[in-house]
């Protein structure tokens, strides 16, 4: 990620505070300052470039009219909370954001769910992840809860798998994933922070507006680059060769509504289904290079 652009001196922004800059954290700091309204300080553990050590991040929070974690919770509880909870408490933000995920709905055995919809989660991370979602909305303000579907986007798609050759073409009909790109993450997150809303907790849901199998996806992508489909598996002959992660991702089978959320935020998305997204995700790294 380039650095972060300090505001002009005398600017008259919102400071946006995230925790975290990685894949998602990087891109929504981007749009932040390409709005115009904001200045952005980002934490990070690693010690990158242009980011507050997440351990002296007291006065980025002090400082902060709007706070964003992209912090996964582990078995010790969300480590932003566990930090900083009394000094985001003080600091009294007009906007809190954290991005949560889809697995807090649990299986579903391939209904929908929506954003009213209570959670179920079935696995330890959904467990924790809820748990997370509840501590920041305990927090008197504004607070967004992002539960985001599968991630993807530039460096971070089926392209770089069937590159490598290592893509897979897993056959478990009626299986469907929710995705969401990570450039409609940005901006529905930025859309958020522009709103003004009395202290209370809303759930938003990041997921494009076609469910699909992964196979198919597997097939639009390869079809782009021209390139023959990879090999197709069943599920169940897969299932051994599986990570753990990947294995808690198979366990459960939902579909993500997402018209709430886009009626709430007055978007539409740039990518509506896996097929918009992965073109432009080609065309930018015709243009650029690959990622």
């Amino acid at each position: 990620m380039r650095p972060l652009r300090p505001a002009p001196l005398g600017a008259i922004v919102n400071r946006l505070t995230i925790f975290g800059l990685g894949y998602c954290g990087a891109a929504i700091a981007q749009a932040a300052e390409a709005s115009g309204a904001f200045a952005v300080i980002g934490t990070s553990r690693s010690g990158a470039p242009g980011c507050v050590p997440f351990d002296k991040a007291e006065a980025a929070i002090a400082s902060a009219t709007h706070i964003l974690s992209t912090a996964a919770p582990d078995e010790n509880g969300d480590p932003v909370l566990a930090r900083y909870a009394g000094a985001i408490a003080a600091a009294a933000p007009r906007w809190i954001g954290y991005l949560s995920s889809t697995v807090v709905y649990g299986n579903r055995d391939g209904g929908w769910v929506d954003e009213d919809t209570p959670p179920a989660p079935t696995q330890a991370r959904g467990l924790r992840r809820l748990a997370a979602e509840d501590a920041w909305a305990a927090l008197p303000f504004p607070v967004d809860i992002f539960r985001l579907a599968g991630i993807y986007g530039p460096g971070r798609s089926i392209f770089d798998d069937l590159r490598a050759g290592r893509a897979r073409r897993t056959l478990k009909p009626g299986h469907c994933f929710g995705r969401i790109h990570r450039d409609d993450i940005a901006r529905a997150v930025v859309a958020a922070m522009g709103q003004t809303r009395p202290p209370s907790r809303r759930n938003l849901n990041l997921t494009d507006d076609e469910p699909s199998e992964s196979a198919a996806v597997a097939m639009e992508a390869a079809g782009l680059l021209g390139v023959p489909p990879p090999p197709a598996v069943a599920f169940a002959d897969a299932l051994p060769g599986l990570s753990p992660m990947a294995r808690s991702f198979w366990a459960e089978n939902r579909k993500v509504a997402c018209a709430g959320t886009k009626a709430a935020l007055d978007l539409s998305w740039l990518y509506p289904t896996y097929r918009e997204g992965l073109r432009a995700i080609l065309l930018q790294e015709r243009i650029e290079g690959p990622v």
